[in-house]
């Protein structure tokens, strides 16, 4: 028998909250509705029925809250992978470069002008030609 999860008023208002207002994330508005349904005493079976999920899933989210509370519940981990190369600032400090007037002689700025522009972040034409794609 599956018991239910037992979550303190607080917890289940702001659960309610994101779940009403559905202006947070998919996978977040996801595991505020299975927290509330485990709360219920909904059974497994009939949460993946209902969100179309799968029982680990239902497990993990329900281990998770236990374990760690509400907030790191809800919160994606860290991915895996390589970290960004540039933080927000170094980015738009490009991107405003870009935007202006190109160096005298030049008649535009080039992925190579604005990499030896800003040799000290240290990055590639290509990194920062990403940086100008996400803008467009």
């Amino acid at each position: 028998m599956a018991y239910p999860l037992n979550l303190t008023e607080e917890d289940r208002k702001e659960l309610q909250n994101i779940v009403k207002k559905g202006i947070s994330r998919a996978q977040t508005i996801r595991r505020a509705n299975i927290l509330l349904l485990l709360d219920k005493g909904e059974k497994r079976d009939k949460i993946v029925e209902m969100l179309g999920c799968c029982k680990a899933t239902i497990g993990n989210i329900k281990k998770s809250y236990i374990e760690k509370g509400l907030e790191a519940t809800l919160e994606d981990n860290p991915r895996s992978g390589q970290p960004k190369k540039l933080d927000g600032r170094q980015e738009a400090m490009i991107i405003a470069t870009a935007c202006t007037n190109p160096p005298e002689g030049k008649a535009q700025w080039t992925l190579e002008l604005l990499a030896e522009r800003y040799v000290e972040f240290n990055v590639s034409k290509t990194t920062i030609g990403r940086v100008l794609k996400k803008t467009k």
